[in-house]
């Protein structure tokens, strides 16, 4: 077992799909509602962005190679988004634009269930998530490598869904001013690992040490 490899790919994949930032969605998007569908939406949610997560983590590096992208170039791509991803999280343009496609949801469906839309796609299973599952099960080769990352996104996934069951609390202990600090110390942790994908990629093509 790669200890250092678990940690990276754990630290990666929570910073990306931001369990603490996605809770106070939660609470607006299930505002009102009983106990019982929240807890319903927060499992449907989570299920489904878990399943759209092993399917690109199992097949994404099948789909480039088809399409003729090799990984060290897909790992650079993958680290610049994912360095753009952590400036919007410094800067709060990453809560504003989940808070933005949150409320479109809402007027392009009546329905008040934001279970698949936004919440599983693209809050949950999004582009930098996608990216990042794809990465991490390049970087491992094979089914061992393949069974941790989806074991990670699984143990990450499940924080989701308990932090969704504890939103309400959640957002009354912590308060406003203590999500934003905790994103920008996020953003932060983000911004190195993006750098790192982007000089492994490079070292995949001999330009870097």
């Amino acid at each position: 077992m790669d200890t250092a490899f678990l940690i990276t790919a754990f630290v990666t994949l929570f910073v990306i799909i931001d369990p603490i930032g996605m809770t106070p969605l939660f609470v607006a998007m299930t505002q009102g509602m009983g106990t019982s569908k929240r807890r319903a939406i927060a499992l449907r949610a989570c299920i489904t962005a878990a399943l759209i997560l092993i399917i690109f983590a199992s097949f994404g590096e099948a789909v480039l190679g088809f399409i003729g992208i090799s990984m060290p170039a897909f790992r650079i791509a993958g680290g610049i988004l994912l360095f753009l991803t952590a400036l919007d999280m410094l800067f709060e343009r990453r809560s504003k634009r989940r808070k933005t496609q949150a409320d479109e949801a809402e007027e392009e469906d009546d329905s008040d269930d934001p279970s698949i839309f936004p919440l599983a796609i693209p809050l949950i299973g999004g582009p930098g998530s996608i990216t990042t599952v794809i990465l991490l099960a390049g970087q491992k080769p094979g089914l061992e490598g393949l069974a941790w990352v989806i074991g990670v996104m699984l143990c990450v996934v499940s924080m989701v869904f308990i932090l969704f069951l504890t939103a309400g609390m959640l957002e009354r202990v912590m308060g406003r001013t203590g999500i934003n600090v905790i994103t920008r110390l996020l953003g932060m942790l983000l911004a190195a690992l993006a750098v790192q994908f982007v000089l492994d990629g490079l070292r995949g093509f001999g330009l870097a040490a």
